[in-house]
């Protein structure tokens, strides 16, 4: 397991983004905030979608941005999931999660083996969703399959973006209790951005403020809502 450092400088005209963050090796944590805070840039500065001014990202101790370099997204071990599942359309469910596999170089009988595994750990193996494409699944089934090719991949940091927002409030409990099974089995360091406490509370063990671009508190969850700064 890898652990996350992010300390970046972002200056886009008017709009600076000065944020310091550490996630342990296998840990969670949530960022908070209002829209336009900066939460989203953050994510794209550690999936290698942005630059930095100033400062570095580093995973398990290797340095994926600075300054002077920016590490392809392709080759920094970390996912990025979204509200969108972004799913291809023309392959099923189980080519979907085998798709990853197959980009690193998995032979494709054992990368569909595997994403038949993955298929069952996601709850999805009893409605025989795996040779179903993208349209013919729910909302809640689709970020299942979206979730189960993120972590197929083994990521060293998993990026999830408001990735139950889309979902009605009944899929999104049962995919937020999903995503913490799989979290805690899988050990993945996560970064889970939202704008719901309840995620956070179910998911992560501590929390970031992010408020007009900085951090204006972290600590444990469940301290940082008992006495919130702001």
């Amino acid at each position: 397991m890898s652990g996350l450092e992010v300390t970046a400088v972002v200056d886009r005209g008017a709009y600076r983004l000065d944020v310091e963050l550490a996630v342990a090796a296998g840990e969670t944590v949530a960022v908070l905030g209002p829209s336009g805070a900066g939460k989203s840039t953050l994510l794209d500065v550690i999936a290698g979608l942005a630059g930095v001014t100033e400062g570095h990202v580093r995973v398990g101790g290797r340095e994926l941005t600075s300054p002077r370099q920016v590490v392809a997204p392709q080759r920094r071990g970390v996912v990025l999931l979204r509200q969108d599942p972004h799913l291809f359309p023309h392959l099923t469910a189980r080519e979907n999660i085998a798709f990853g596999l197959r980009a690193r170089g998995t032979a494709k009988t054992d990368a569909l083996a595997e994403a038949d595994e993955w298929l069952t750990q996601v709850g999805l193996a009893d409605v025989q969703a795996g040779d179903r494409r993208p349209r013919e699944l729910s909302g809640g089934q689709q970020q299942r399959v979206a979730l189960a090719r993120a972590l197929a991949t083994r990521p060293d940091v998993l990026l999830l973006d408001e990735p139950l927002t889309a979902l009605d409030a009944e899929t999104a409990s049962g995919v937020r209790a999903l995503l913490a099974e799989r979290l805690a089995a899988t050990g993945t360091t996560t970064v889970i951005v939202t704008h719901d406490a309840v995620d956070a509370v179910a998911l992560a063990g501590d929390i970031v403020l992010l408020e007009d671009g900085r951090v204006t508190q972290t600590g444990p969850v469940r301290a940082v809502f008992a006495a919130p700064a702001t």
